[in-house]
C-alpha cells in the first residue's frame, strides 16, 4: 500500500494519505493576534483547504485533536465556531485538552483525520 505525503519538509508533512485516510498535520491561526473566535475560523479554513486539497472534505472526519492555551476561557468560546463547522451528523471523534503552545500566542491548534470519499 502507497503512501502520499504532500508538503514535506524535513521535519513533518502536511497531509498524508494511506489506505483512504488523509492525515492532517496541526494547524494554527493565521493571525496569532486574534481572539479565540477568529483564531479557531481561521484554523478551520485551513483545514477547509487541506481538506480539498487531499480529496475529501468536513463530510468525512474521523478524528479531531484539539488543543488549546487556556481552556478555562477559551473551550466554550472554541466550541461556538466549532459546533458551526461541523456538518450535522458528521461529528468526528474528538480530543480536546490544554496545552502549552508551539508559540505563545497562539490559543488554538487543530489536527484532522478523515476518510476519502
Amino acid at each position: 500500500m502507497s503512501i502520499e505525503r504532500m508538503h514535506v519538509s524535513e521535519r513533518a508533512s502536511k497531509i498524508v494519505k494511506h489506505n483512504g485516510v488523509v492525515y492532517l498535520a496541526g494547524h494554527v491561526a493565521a493571525d496569532p493576534d486574534a481572539d479565540i473566535q477568529e483564531q479557531t475560523r481561521s484554523t478551520l479554513s485551513q483545514i477547509d483547504a487541506a481538506l480539498d486539497e487531499a480529496g475529501t472534505d468536513r463530510e468525512h472526519l474521523l478524528s479531531a485533536t484539539i488543543w488549546l492555551r487556556d481552556i478555562d476561557n477559551d473551550f466554550a468560546l472554541m466550541n461556538e465556531v466549532w459546533n458551526d463547522w461541523v456538518p450535522t451528523g458528521h461529528a468526528p471523534a474528538r480530543a480536546c485538552v490544554e496545552a502549552h503552545m508551539a508559540r505563545s500566542k497562539l490559543l488554538v491548534e487543530i489536527s484532522i483525520t478523515a476518510a476519502m470519499p
